[in-house]
């Protein structure tokens, strides 16, 4: 039987709804019977995560971790987090919460591994507060991988205001703007890039965006990685 995945959601909710699409998508089954069990705790008043990280913002973390002790009461075998900010307290998270967490940089690090080596640098969209917490060059460094971003003034008229369009459901808008930035970086010579933010890929398919082929989704990695861990 396989393992009961829980799901710390609701940063945001569609990046929460977008996660359990994959994890249907990404799992092999014939029956309803066949897809792996699931418990999502999606509570979107956790305060911003990266206004905790960039301007001293109220912490999030008493409240993810409410959200961890929740799914422990319920059993589920390990946690996973459809937000890549809010991986900047995955050791308090897991020393605190409980329960073993799926660490999303990690299922990047497996794309990477399977089929989507590549020589040159790769691109990274994210949040600021990703980009500052460094969890993306601090567990990819040991491959020797070269991390490329947008400019701050790409990433302001671009990226940042892409993720608050897909929180607010002007999916399109998002898309285009997305679109924009990931074009800048394959122009500077970018070879593949990591949609590091789980708004991203909501916005890029919304468009049905050709260039969603040169971008690893992060969202989609950590769906086959918890589907690999949930069926053992």
């Amino acid at each position: 039987m396989s393992k009961l995945v829980g799901v710390l959601g609701g940063m945001g909710p569609m990046a929460t709804a977008d996660f359990f699409r994959k994890l249907v998508e990404e799992t092999p089954a014939t029956h309803d019977r066949d897809h792996v069990p699931v418990i999502i705790y999606s509570v979107p008043q956790i305060p911003s995560r990266d206004k905790a990280i960039t301007s001293g913002g109220e912490s999030p973390l008493p409240q993810m971790l409410a959200g961890m002790h929740a799914l422990k009461k319920q059993n589920v075998d390990f946690v996973v987090i459809p937000c890549n900010t809010a991986h900047y307290w995955y050791e308090d998270l897991c020393r605190e919460g409980g329960l073993p967490i799926l660490h999303i940089v990690d299922a990047v690090r497996d794309e990477l591994s399977n089929g989507h080596a590549v020589e040159g640098p790769i691109g990274l969209l994210s949040t600021e507060a990703t980009l500052l917490s460094g969890i993306y060059r601090d567990r990819l460094a040991d491959r020797g991988i070269e991390l490329m971003v947008n400019t701050q003034e790409e990433r302001d008229e671009f990226i940042n205001p892409a993720i608050e369009w897909v929180k607010c459901g002007r999916l399109p808008e998002a898309g285009r703007a997305v679109d924009r930035a990931v074009a800048r970086l394959l122009d500077r010579g970018a070879q593949k890039l990591i949609l590091g933010c789980t708004e991203l890929p909501v916005a890029l398919e919304a468009i049905a965006s050709p260039r969603m082929g040169s971008c690893i989704d992060a969202t989609r990695a950590l769906a086959r990685a918890s589907v690999r861990r949930a069926r053992g």
